[in-house]
């Protein structure tokens, strides 16, 4: 009887092109929406070199400290400069094209000419007081005691750094993934149509269909498990392929815990299940306004961990961290970040456990209150 309740449900849900389309093509849809938003977002806080020319003029040939200390620093792949060599007539022509950021003369004192305020040329600004702060110094100690000349020269080639670069076992931090994140929670929460369903479709007092179960020679909840396993298998795997389309389409990092992000992906279809049946079993409404109560809950949920503005959740993580602990989609979405993030899984667990206590709770009221649940007449 199982196999059979099994097999007839997949059809009905397979057939279903409305709950079909908002559980998996709709998440997809906006996957690809986010893509295009969010792509270009971390790009622009990737430092580019500022582009400067120095006057080629007497000074500049004079100054050999200045020009090779420019020069080095305009070499190599972490270089702060791109460096150009050129006339004060020709600085002058490209930096009114806006070409440059800014052209330094090596006069005494040394200047910086520039046409408008910005970050890189405060950069160039803080490049050449840092230059001449470090020139004066040396100048003053060598007009005091000569002997420390070669010390001093010794000294300047040696740079000490205090902060040791170690590999971090988790991803590179990226708060973009966190709305993706969201969304596969929201995703999962909105298997809750099924879930929905499925109590609607042994509720005598909603349909026919409804009716014809309950008067139907087989126990209710064996009725209910094989429907409801179904449900979770057409869910499981539409979250299946919205992860292989975020992982190997849109390139969304998930991090190298591979069997735990299935775990999580499966429980967290079990929470949208549970949520949906729980929904329905609670409110003796029709099926209309389930469906809106199921669609606002997820929606102000998903807000709340962050899904439409990313610094709502740690406004609220702040300010009222209890909110934090009792929204399953934040709680969701916390854990696959932590799954990317984080070399430890104590506070992953510490969302799965209590997201499994949801979990618990949504089935134990869904239970009592249908098991309890007569008909005078059908």
């Amino acid at each position: 009887m199982f196999v059979h309740i099994f097999s007839y449900r997949l059809k009905c849900l397979l057939r279903d092109k409305v709950t079909i389309f908002w559980t998996m093509l709709f998440p997809l849809l906006l996957a690809t929406f986010f893509q295009l938003a969010f792509s270009n977002l971390t790009t622009g806080e990737k430092f580019k070199p500022v582009t400067i020319i120095a006057v080629d003029n007497a000074a500049w040939q004079k100054n050999n400290t200045f020009r090779r200390v420019l020069e080095d620093v305009s070499t190599g792949e972490d270089r702060l400069f791109n460096l150009t060599v050129a006339s004060e007539e020709e600085a002058n022509r490209l930096l009114l094209g806006n070409k440059i950021s800014g052209y330094i003369v090596a006069d005494e004192p040394i200047r910086l000419v520039i046409n408008k305020s910005g970050i890189n040329q405060s950069i160039i600004k803080s490049f050449i007081d840092s230059y001449m702060q470090n020139y004066s110094t040396f100048e003053r100690i060598v007009n005091e005691d000569p002997s420390k000349h070669k010390q001093l020269v010794d000294t300047a080639a040696i740079r000490q750094t205090f902060i040791h670069e170690t590999d971090f076992p988790g991803g590179e931090p990226n708060y973009i993934v966190n709305y993706f994140y969201t969304l596969i929670a929201m995703t999962c929460f909105y298997g809750g149509f099924m879930g929905m369903r499925e109590i609607n479709d042994i509720q005598a007092n909603i349909s026919p269909a409804a009716a014809r179960v309950n008067v139907a020679p087989i126990h209710k909840l064996k009725a209910f498990l094989s429907s409801s396993a179904a449900s979770l298998l057409v869910q499981y795997s539409e979250m299946l392929i919205l992860l292989a389309y975020l992982k190997f389409i849109l390139n969304v990092g998930f991090g190298n815990r591979i069997g735990l992000i299935f775990l999580t992906t499966f429980i967290g279809s079990i929470a949208g299940l549970s949520f949906g049946a729980f929904i329905s079993a609670l409110f003796k409404k029709s099926e209309g306004a389930k469906t809106g109560i199921l669609i606002l809950s997820t929606m102000v949920c998903s807000f709340l961990a962050g899904m439409m503005q990313l610094s709502i959740k740690y406004i609220i993580s702040q300010k009222a961290p209890l909110l934090s602990w009792i929204n399953p989609l934040n709680l969701l979405t916390d854990a696959f970040y932590c799954l990317y993030y984080y070399d430890t899984l104590s506070r992953y667990m510490l969302n799965m456990t209590i997201l499994l206590a949801f979990i618990l709770l949504f089935c134990s009221v869904t239970y009592f209150i249908i098991r309890r649940r007569k008909y005078a007449s059908l």
